[in-house]
């Protein structure tokens, strides 16, 4: 069996009760080294295969291959392994190369879900994932989804906001939104959710300091009926213009 685990924010506490099984029932662990790193006290004694950033296709072949011999795999992502995790690679080489393989999807929680509980309840109402990573899409259709998700005035969670690579795309993004978003909407920003260094801004659109977002945090940016009450970020479940 080919366990696709999401480890949500990487705390067992956070960790579904399948997620936990999966692991412990597998004797084959796979991942990206800062997330088996989360979750040493539960994989000691298992065979571990850990890789760097950008080796997620390695990571995919190395689970496979063990899958294919009989054994227990756990391939495992930080959140939820269906939203920009692992099982979008493992599905597409599955279906490319049409392997007979038992593949058992465990949820995870997101960052945005993770992240809309330290704020409060930002995404109440309709809401959107838009992640800056120009990787593997074009920056020209990201910056699309963008003004559009804007101009619909939907609640917008940024993945992968900002890097010492993409320094700048966070901003770019804040300027295409201008026109459809109010200077004091309000906007949130949690790093490393859940995990030992979490740390949490609440600001608006005008006053965002784009310096303090890196590639742990996710942004969440409010709607036209979103609002601050002390240290919560407030959308109501009807909308208001």
């Amino acid at each position: 069996m080919l366990y696709l685990v999401g480890l949500g924010p990487g705390d067992e506490g956070s960790m579904t009760q399948d997620a936990v099984a999966a692991i412990k029932n597998s004797e084959v662990i796979v991942g990206y080294k800062t997330y088996t790193n989360l979750i040493k006290p539960l994989i000691e004694g298992k065979e571990l295969v850990r890789t760097g950033m950008c080796k997620e296709i390695e990571r995919c072949e190395v689970a496979i291959e063990a899958a294919k011999t009989g054994k227990n795999v756990a391939l495992v992502s930080s959140g939820d392994t269906g939203v920009y995790g692992m099982a979008g690679p493992i599905f597409e080489i599955i279906a490319r190369d049409n392997l007979d393989i038992d593949v058992q999807v465990i949820p995870g929680v997101t960052s945005s879900v993770a992240c809309a509980a330290i704020l409060g309840c930002p995404l109440m109402h309709d809401f959107c994932h838009i992640s800056l990573s120009d990787l593997l899409t074009p920056w020209e259709l990201i910056e699309k989804r963008v003004r559009m998700a804007a101009e619909a005035d939907f609640v917008i969670c940024f993945y992968n906001p900002r890097s010492k690579g993409r320094p700048d795309h966070l901003a770019k993004a804040f300027e295409l939104m201008a026109p459809f978003k109010s200077p004091d909407t309000p906007v949130g920003i949690v790093k490393a959710a859940g995990r030992s260094k979490e740390d949490l801004w609440l600001t608006t659109f005008k006053d965002i300091d784009y310096t303090v977002v890196g590639m742990t945090s996710m942004v969440i940016v409010g709607n036209k009926s979103t609002y601050r009450y002390k240290d919560y970020m407030i959308t109501p479940r009807g909308y208001r213009v």
